[in-house]
């Protein structure tokens, strides 16, 4: 059997079922180690480009672009939380919690690919920001997140005081974009096949067997 898979994860910080899926997914590839190598990529995608850097509370967030009710927001978190738990994920989401801009942490994600830490940060960036409520556009904060995953914090303070790879994470949107992304997760595997949403590790599993089997065929 074909065992090599290229992943390419296409989500935003501030995503819950990015959270979920990537998790989610996490748990699927485990189960395929370690006969399977996998090249895995991150690639930004912005819910709320226009968010400002101030953020806003979740539930009016959730509220106004959703167009539901507070008690409809509220029921919607409680069942995200919990399947977040489920694949081993921690969501401490209130009312109060805000919603921020991720424009910088697309950059220093970008930034972490020259190391081959992305996994790593991306990891770091979803549970400063679900778990422990953190400001995720505070460059300050995400100098220090760039360190908790290994990577080298001043050189991270300088990427983000500069425009360094403001160009590239635009121009990786607009792919995407134009490739059909619209909504996130999306995770695109050997360049060919689209699994779409916060799904379980199961259906990973169950989906990348068959899309190994598959290509094994051809």
């Amino acid at each position: 059997m074909n065992n090599a898979l290229k992943i390419d994860f296409v989500s935003d910080v501030v995503c819950p079922w990015c959270a979920i899926g990537l998790a989610g997914l996490n748990i699927a590839l485990e189960r395929l180690a370690p006969e399977t190598h996998v090249d895995f990529t991150v690639h930004p995608f912005e819910l709320n480009p226009g968010m400002p850097a101030a953020g806003q509370e979740q539930l009016e967030h959730i509220t106004e672009k959703y167009g539901i009710t507070a008690d409809q927001a509220r029921i919607n978190r409680e069942q995200i939380r919990a399947r977040a738990a489920a694949v081993g994920f921690t969501m401490n989401r209130d009312d109060a919690s805000r919603v921020y801009n991720t424009f910088d942490a697309h950059r220093l994600l970008a930034w972490a690919k020259e190391a081959n830490a992305q996994a790593t940060l991306k990891l770091v960036l979803l549970k400063a920001y679900f778990t422990d409520g953190k400001n995720i556009a505070d460059r300050n904060v995400l100098a220090e997140l760039a360190r908790q995953a290994g990577l080298d914090g001043a050189e991270a303070d300088e990427v983000l005081a500069s425009d360094r790879f403001v160009q590239e994470v635009k121009e990786e949107e607009t792919l995407w974009a134009q490739r059909g992304i619209s909504g996130v997760p999306a995770v695109i595997v050997n360049d060919r096949y689209l699994i779409s949403g916060g799904q379980s590790p199961e259906v990973f599993e169950e989906q990348l067997r068959a899309i190994l089997a598959s290509d094994e065929r051809e």
